[in-house]
């Protein structure tokens, strides 16, 4: 193994650390680590395993699911609770950096649970003199945000804001938002979507690496913003459409923060967030993602770079 510490992934340890220190109804809980014994005659080294609680579905894989119909009480239930745990998460300055639908967890209670914490990081504020240099190859590519697509690594909690807004558009489109194929591909559709990347709708990106770099047509990088004309299809209340406008914004310093989200009129007015219970009771059986066959989820999505490395040496085994 890579990235050692006395024969424990430093990776599976820095995760481990996390979930010790983040305890709330909306966040997974690690109930123990195990690690099984070398066996010396195969020179097969020992594996560590995390045990979570158990929860009987993700929400990708309900979403695929097309009996399963959420009242607009339920979706506000399931959202509320999606910013409940990341509200948590980043006051504990910790950055979760692969927001996506197959990694919220719900039980048959209806309790959304935050999970798969495996390139999750501590952060800090950074200073002007002193910026952040995290790695930005994170976020599985079709809940990566721009600032990430460009070469931003002195990034924040928005890029999780991100997520969590691609996140919420599923619950009313059933699939993911912007599907792109690769980096580039991924950030043309953002802009066909959310209007087009240049210094006038983002002051100071002319700055990050690779925004001279990437070639793109001009007509992409002044596309108009289309998000909530394109997405009233799905979902015509007024308040989803605005909350949603809001996160995902272009600009990351433009973002609403998690707090400002809970607070925001769509979880305020009628009909008002309903437990999940009820509906839930009816499904005779687990829905996960990997249980899934429709293609569109279960193909195509490129997974971080960085998980990527951790997955090809075989480090933790993970068991929900």
């Amino acid at each position: 193994m890579e990235n050692e510490r006395e024969g424990f992934p430093i990776t599976a340890l820095r995760e481990i650390k996390i979930l010790q220190k983040l305890k709330n109804e909306n966040i997974v809980e690690l109930i123990e680590i195990c690690r099984t014994k070398p066996d010396h005659r195969t020179k097969k080294r020992p594996e560590i395993h995390l045990v979570f609680e158990f929860c009987e579905h993700d929400l990708a894989g309900l979403l695929t699911n097309k009996q399963m119909n959420f009242t607009i009480g339920e979706k506000k239930k399931v959202i509320q609770q999606l910013f409940e745990g990341l509200y948590v998460i980043h006051k504990n300055k910790i950055l979760h950096r692969d927001m996506k639908a197959a990694n919220i967890l719900i039980n048959r209670k209806g309790i959304l649970k935050l999970a798969d914490f495996g390139l999750a990081r501590p952060f800090s504020i950074p200073k002007p003199t002193q910026p952040n240099k995290y790695t930005n190859r994170v976020v599985t590519l079709w809940y990566r945000p721009p600032e990430l697509l460009l070469g931003e690594r002195n990034y924040g909690p928005a890029i999780d804001v991100w997520g969590a807004g691609c996140v919420m558009a599923e619950m009313w489109t059933r699939t993911p938002i912007m599907q792109g194929k690769v980096e580039q591909d991924q950030l043309q559709k953002i802009q066909k979507l959310c209007g087009g990347i240049n210094p006038e709708t983002w002051p100071g990106v002319e700055k990050l690496e690779l925004y001279k770099k990437l070639v793109l047509p001009n007509d992409v990088r002044n596309s108009n913003r289309i998000l909530t004309t394109r997405l009233r299809t799905y979902m015509p209340d007024k308040h989803a459409l605005n909350l949603i406008d809001q996160l995902l914004t272009l600009k990351p310093e433009n973002r609403i923060d998690c707090d400002t989200a809970l607070n925001h009129d769509f979880f305020w007015t009628d009909p008002m967030p309903v437990s999940l219970e009820g509906t839930l009771s009816k499904l005779s059986s687990s829905m996960f993602e990997y249980l899934t066959t429709n293609p569109q989820r279960s193909h195509n999505q490129q997974a971080p770079a960085s998980r990527q490395n951790n997955a090809s040496h075989g480090m933790v085994d993970r068991v929900y």
